[in-house]
């Protein structure tokens, strides 16, 4: 049986107080549609971080995954950059 393919973002992690559970937010930019400038957009996706190793500012790569709790849907896959 073959898996569809899961989405991926790469975003920052704003927030590791929770046990097991990282908030990552993930930053886009997007045209405004009246007047064309181009504004940053924030998403905030909750992960779960088993090893949880993960600190506030790293880099990090998340996939979605099947619904963990009310609102986690979402694991991280890798760290990409430790927060200086």
């Amino acid at each position: 049986m073959e898996r569809n393919l899961r989405k991926e973002r790469i975003g920052v992690v704003v927030s590791n107080k929770m046990e097991k559970t990282i908030v990552v937010a993930v930053a886009r930019k997007v045209k405004h549609p009246i007047y064309g400038k181009f504004v940053n957009k924030t998403t905030k996706f909750v992960a779960e971080s088993l090893d949880d190793t993960c600190r506030e500012g790293d880099t990090v790569r998340i996939m979605e995954t099947r619904p963990l709790s009310k609102t986690k849907r979402w694991r991280l896959v890798q760290i990409i950059e430790r927060a200086k």
